[in-house]
Protein backbone atom coordinates (compact mmCIF):
# COMPACT_ATOMS: atom_id res chain seq x y z
CA UNK A 1 0.00 0.00 0.00
CA UNK A 2 1.33 3.80 -0.53
CA UNK A 3 -0.18 6.12 2.06
CA UNK A 4 0.09 9.82 1.56
CA UNK A 5 1.46 11.01 4.45
CA UNK A 6 1.01 14.54 5.73
CA UNK A 7 1.02 16.60 9.43
CA UNK A 8 0.36 20.23 10.43
CA UNK A 9 -2.16 21.17 7.53
CA UNK A 10 -2.93 24.46 9.57
CA UNK A 11 -5.97 25.39 7.78
CA UNK A 12 -4.19 26.13 4.42
CA UNK A 13 -6.35 25.14 1.61
CA UNK A 14 -3.91 26.44 -1.13
CA UNK A 15 -1.32 24.68 -0.03
CA UNK A 16 -3.50 21.43 1.07
CA UNK A 17 -4.87 21.81 -2.57
CA UNK A 18 -1.98 21.75 -3.99
CA UNK A 19 -0.38 19.10 -2.45
CA UNK A 20 -3.56 16.64 -3.35
CA UNK A 21 -2.81 17.62 -7.22
CA UNK A 22 0.72 16.72 -6.57
CA UNK A 23 0.35 13.64 -5.06
CA UNK A 24 -2.89 12.40 -7.10
CA UNK A 25 -3.08 8.70 -8.28
CA UNK A 26 0.09 7.99 -5.84
CA UNK A 27 -1.19 6.51 -3.25
CA UNK A 28 -4.06 4.67 -1.44
CA UNK A 29 -4.72 6.02 1.77
CA UNK A 30 -3.99 9.32 3.39
CA UNK A 31 -2.37 9.32 7.21
CA UNK A 32 -2.33 12.29 9.11
CA UNK A 33 -0.29 13.89 12.07
CA UNK A 34 -2.60 16.05 13.49
CA UNK A 35 -2.85 19.77 13.24
CA UNK A 36 -5.48 20.29 10.72
CA UNK A 37 -6.78 23.69 12.70
CA UNK A 38 -5.14 26.65 13.39
CA UNK A 39 -2.99 29.51 11.90
CA UNK A 40 -4.16 30.38 8.52
CA UNK A 41 -7.79 31.16 6.78
CA UNK A 42 -9.39 28.16 5.80
CA UNK A 43 -10.39 26.30 8.91
CA UNK A 44 -13.96 25.04 7.82
CA UNK A 45 -13.16 23.60 4.50
CA UNK A 46 -9.99 21.95 5.96
CA UNK A 47 -11.22 20.57 8.57
CA UNK A 48 -14.42 19.31 6.18
CA UNK A 49 -11.67 17.63 3.84
CA UNK A 50 -9.98 15.59 6.67
CA UNK A 51 -12.95 14.45 8.31
CA UNK A 52 -14.07 12.85 4.65
CA UNK A 53 -10.57 11.75 3.28
CA UNK A 54 -7.55 11.27 6.38
CA UNK A 55 -8.31 7.37 6.70
CA UNK A 56 -6.23 7.07 9.95
CA UNK A 57 -5.16 10.75 12.27
CA UNK A 58 -4.19 11.47 15.45
CA UNK A 59 -4.70 15.37 16.96
CA UNK A 60 -2.43 17.45 17.10
CA UNK A 61 -2.21 20.74 19.93
CA UNK A 62 -3.84 23.26 17.74
CA UNK A 63 -6.71 20.67 16.89
CA UNK A 64 -7.40 20.66 20.58
CA UNK A 65 -7.29 24.37 20.91
CA UNK A 66 -9.66 24.80 17.83
CA UNK A 67 -12.19 22.27 19.47
CA UNK A 68 -12.28 24.20 22.73
CA UNK A 69 -10.03 21.68 25.21
CA UNK A 70 -6.65 22.91 25.49
CA UNK A 71 -5.54 26.11 27.29
CA UNK A 72 -4.97 29.01 25.34
CA UNK A 73 -2.60 31.10 27.50
CA UNK A 74 0.62 29.15 26.33
CA UNK A 75 0.23 29.57 23.12
CA UNK A 76 1.89 33.09 21.29
CA UNK A 77 -0.53 36.17 20.66
CA UNK A 78 -0.80 35.61 16.99
CA UNK A 79 -1.62 31.50 17.36
CA UNK A 80 -3.89 32.45 20.55
CA UNK A 81 -5.78 34.92 18.25
CA UNK A 82 -6.17 32.52 15.04
CA UNK A 83 -7.64 29.88 17.55
CA UNK A 84 -10.10 31.94 18.99
CA UNK A 85 -11.22 33.02 15.38
CA UNK A 86 -10.90 29.22 14.22
CA UNK A 87 -13.36 28.03 16.63
CA UNK A 88 -15.69 31.04 15.68
CA UNK A 89 -15.82 29.53 12.05
CA UNK A 90 -15.82 25.94 12.68
CA UNK A 91 -19.22 25.76 14.34
CA UNK A 92 -20.14 23.43 17.61
CA UNK A 93 -20.05 20.32 14.50
CA UNK A 94 -16.65 20.75 13.26
CA UNK A 95 -15.27 21.41 17.01
CA UNK A 96 -17.06 18.41 18.06
CA UNK A 97 -15.21 16.32 15.42
CA UNK A 98 -11.58 18.13 16.41
CA UNK A 99 -12.55 17.18 19.99
CA UNK A 100 -13.00 13.71 19.06
CA UNK A 101 -9.76 13.06 17.13
CA UNK A 102 -7.40 10.36 19.18
CA UNK A 103 -4.58 11.20 21.07
CA UNK A 104 -1.06 9.61 19.81
CA UNK A 105 0.77 7.39 19.76
CA UNK A 106 -1.00 5.10 17.80
CA UNK A 107 -0.23 1.68 16.83
CA UNK A 108 -1.54 -0.29 13.26
CA UNK A 109 -0.35 -3.27 11.28
CA UNK A 110 2.77 -1.94 9.58
CA UNK A 111 3.07 1.90 11.52
CA UNK A 112 2.60 4.40 14.61
CA UNK A 113 1.57 7.29 14.25
CA UNK A 114 1.83 10.48 16.82
CA UNK A 115 2.16 14.41 16.41
CA UNK A 116 4.71 15.22 18.66
CA UNK A 117 6.66 11.91 19.36
CA UNK A 118 5.64 8.24 20.73
CA UNK A 119 6.53 9.81 24.16
CA UNK A 120 4.10 12.35 24.05
CA UNK A 121 2.08 14.44 21.71
CA UNK A 122 3.45 17.68 22.46
CA UNK A 123 6.89 16.10 22.30
CA UNK A 124 9.26 18.50 20.36
CA UNK A 125 12.22 16.43 18.25
CA UNK A 126 14.58 18.79 17.46
CA UNK A 127 17.66 16.59 16.95
CA UNK A 128 19.14 13.49 17.04
CA UNK A 129 19.52 13.74 21.32
CA UNK A 130 15.70 14.00 21.02
CA UNK A 131 15.31 11.05 18.79
CA UNK A 132 17.85 8.35 20.61
CA UNK A 133 15.76 7.54 23.59
CA UNK A 134 12.87 6.78 21.53
CA UNK A 135 13.97 3.64 20.04
CA UNK A 136 12.51 1.46 23.24
CA UNK A 137 8.85 3.25 22.62
CA UNK A 138 8.71 2.20 18.98
CA UNK A 139 5.88 -0.30 18.43
CA UNK A 140 6.58 -0.77 14.57
CA UNK A 141 9.24 -0.43 12.23
CA UNK A 142 8.17 3.03 11.24
CA UNK A 143 6.72 5.86 13.17
CA UNK A 144 5.32 8.88 11.33
CA UNK A 145 5.11 12.61 13.46
CA UNK A 146 4.44 16.29 13.14
CA UNK A 147 4.68 18.99 14.92
CA UNK A 148 7.99 20.69 14.67
CA UNK A 149 7.07 22.24 10.68
CA UNK A 150 9.92 20.35 9.66
CA UNK A 151 10.75 17.71 6.96
CA UNK A 152 13.09 15.13 8.35
CA UNK A 153 13.49 11.71 9.88
CA UNK A 154 15.46 9.47 11.67
CA UNK A 155 16.80 5.81 11.24
CA UNK A 156 18.42 3.43 14.28
CA UNK A 157 21.08 1.39 12.51
CA UNK A 158 23.80 -0.63 13.12
CA UNK A 159 26.44 2.52 12.77
CA UNK A 160 24.06 4.62 15.21
CA UNK A 161 21.11 7.47 14.62
CA UNK A 162 21.00 8.97 11.10
CA UNK A 163 19.66 11.65 10.03
CA UNK A 164 17.54 11.48 6.46
CA UNK A 165 17.79 13.90 3.75
CA UNK A 166 15.26 15.77 2.84
CA UNK A 167 15.30 17.35 -0.87
CA UNK A 168 17.12 20.44 -2.12
CA UNK A 169 15.45 24.00 -3.08
CA UNK A 170 16.03 22.36 -6.51
CA UNK A 171 14.63 19.22 -5.95
CA UNK A 172 11.07 18.26 -5.68
CA UNK A 173 11.57 15.20 -4.21
CA UNK A 174 14.21 12.93 -2.46
CA UNK A 175 13.69 9.04 -2.32
CA UNK A 176 15.07 7.03 0.58
CA UNK A 177 15.50 3.29 0.69
CA UNK A 178 14.09 2.05 3.49
CA UNK A 179 15.90 -0.85 5.05
CA UNK A 180 13.69 -3.30 6.52
CA UNK A 181 16.05 -4.37 9.68
CA UNK A 182 16.24 -0.65 10.85
CA UNK A 183 13.50 1.58 13.07
CA UNK A 184 12.69 4.94 11.46
CA UNK A 185 10.60 7.95 12.79
CA UNK A 186 9.95 10.11 9.86
CA UNK A 187 8.30 13.97 9.60
CA UNK A 188 6.92 14.79 6.60
CA UNK A 189 7.22 18.08 7.37
CA UNK A 190 4.19 20.92 7.40
CA UNK A 191 1.63 21.25 4.24
CA UNK A 192 0.61 24.69 5.86
CA UNK A 193 3.34 26.27 7.69
CA UNK A 194 6.88 24.96 6.99
CA UNK A 195 9.76 25.97 9.18
CA UNK A 196 12.70 24.61 7.86
CA UNK A 197 13.21 27.59 5.23
CA UNK A 198 11.47 26.18 2.43
CA UNK A 199 8.07 27.93 2.05
CA UNK A 200 6.69 24.95 -0.15
CA UNK A 201 4.44 23.02 1.25
CA UNK A 202 5.72 19.40 2.46
CA UNK A 203 4.36 15.85 2.68
CA UNK A 204 5.85 12.29 2.12
CA UNK A 205 4.32 9.18 0.33
CA UNK A 206 5.25 5.77 2.02
CA UNK A 207 5.28 3.11 -0.48
CA UNK A 208 5.06 0.09 2.40
CA UNK A 209 5.24 -3.05 -0.09
CA UNK A 210 8.48 -1.58 -1.48
CA UNK A 211 10.40 -0.14 1.39
CA UNK A 212 10.35 3.46 -0.12
CA UNK A 213 9.72 6.77 1.40
CA UNK A 214 9.58 10.07 -0.89
CA UNK A 215 10.36 13.63 0.76
CA UNK A 216 7.86 15.89 -1.33
CA UNK A 217 7.95 19.53 -1.71
CA UNK A 218 5.46 21.13 -4.06
CA UNK A 219 4.78 24.98 -4.86
CA UNK A 220 1.55 26.68 -4.29
CA UNK A 221 0.09 30.12 -4.50
CA UNK A 222 1.03 31.54 -1.10
CA UNK A 223 0.01 35.04 -1.99
CA UNK A 224 -3.35 34.00 -2.20
CA UNK A 225 -3.00 31.91 1.11
CA UNK A 226 -1.51 35.48 2.76
CA UNK A 227 -4.34 37.70 1.08
CA UNK A 228 -6.73 35.08 2.69
CA UNK A 229 -5.08 35.76 6.65
CA UNK A 230 -5.51 39.21 5.65
CA UNK A 231 -8.94 39.28 4.60
CA UNK A 232 -10.10 37.74 7.97
CA UNK A 233 -8.41 39.81 9.94
CA UNK A 234 -5.52 37.47 11.81
CA UNK A 235 -2.25 38.66 12.32
CA UNK A 236 -0.08 39.81 9.21
CA UNK A 237 2.69 37.99 11.14
CA UNK A 238 1.07 34.42 10.16
CA UNK A 239 0.87 35.77 6.34
CA UNK A 240 4.32 37.01 6.32
CA UNK A 241 5.73 33.96 7.63
CA UNK A 242 4.55 31.74 5.20
CA UNK A 243 6.49 33.66 2.14
CA UNK A 244 9.82 32.66 4.21
CA UNK A 245 9.35 29.22 5.16
CA UNK A 246 10.11 30.09 8.80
Amino acid sequence: MRRLILSDIHSNLEALETVLRHAEGGYDQVVCCGDVAGYNASPVEVAAWAREHAGVIVRGNHDRACGGIEDLEWFNPAARIAAIWSMNELGEDAQEWLRALPAGPLSFDTFQLCHGSPGGEDDYLADGHDVEPLKDLLTRRICFAGHTHIQTGWSWQRGGLQRLPRPAPSQEERVIDLDPDYLYLVNPGSVGQPRDGDPRAAYAIWDDAGHLLYFRRARYNVRAAQMRIMDAGLPPSLADRLALGR
